[in-house]
């Protein structure tokens, strides 16, 4: 965990969370990958956290406390064995949340875990690679909307 690391605590996400995940998802997304083409309005995404990924994938947040204020800080979705989201905050990545969202994820999926991110993510391409996820396969972008091409990473327990 990185020297600078700040507790964080993680919950299961409830439904009155959509709103600041959508914000976070949106302003993450922005941060990390501003090359990235927006293929859905803000309301779009806020209707597709609240109806699609809360009631239909096991979403873990994590919250931080800053000046007696609680913060989420990161969430993670699992969907089976497929991690299909992992986001923090902008001025709160590298320190240590993100690494607790995955230790999470990989202990609720002890069996394995998949993903797919953008080729160009050089800094979540590490990120995984540091937590021992292997690059599989590579994709031109057809199967995502944003047509960015990526790459399926997965990530299998030592026997």
């Amino acid at each position: 965990m990185p020297s600078d690391s700040i507790p964080a605590v993680l919950r299961a996400a409830r439904a009155d969370d959509a709103g600041p995940l959508t914000g976070l998802f949106l302003e993450s997304r922005a941060a990390a990958m501003p090359y990235l083409a927006r293929v859905h309005s803000d309301e779009a995404t806020l209707a597709w956290l609240t109806h699609v990924v809360l009631p239909g994938t096991d979403v873990l947040v994590a919250e931080t406390r800053e000046g007696g204020e609680t913060r989420i800080a990161g969430f993670v979705s699992l969907d089976g064995t497929e991690l299909e989201h992992l986001y923090i905050a902008p001025g709160l990545r590298r320190r240590g949340i993100g690494s607790l969202l995955l230790e999470a994820a990989k202990a609720a999926r002890p069996e394995g875990l998949a993903l797919y991110t953008f080729q160009r993510n050089a800094a979540a391409r590490a990120f995984y690679e540091r937590h021992g996820f292997t690059a599989v396969a590579f994709d031109d972008g057809s199967r995502n909307e944003e047509k960015e091409p990526d790459v399926r990473y997965r990530w299998s327990p030592a026997r």
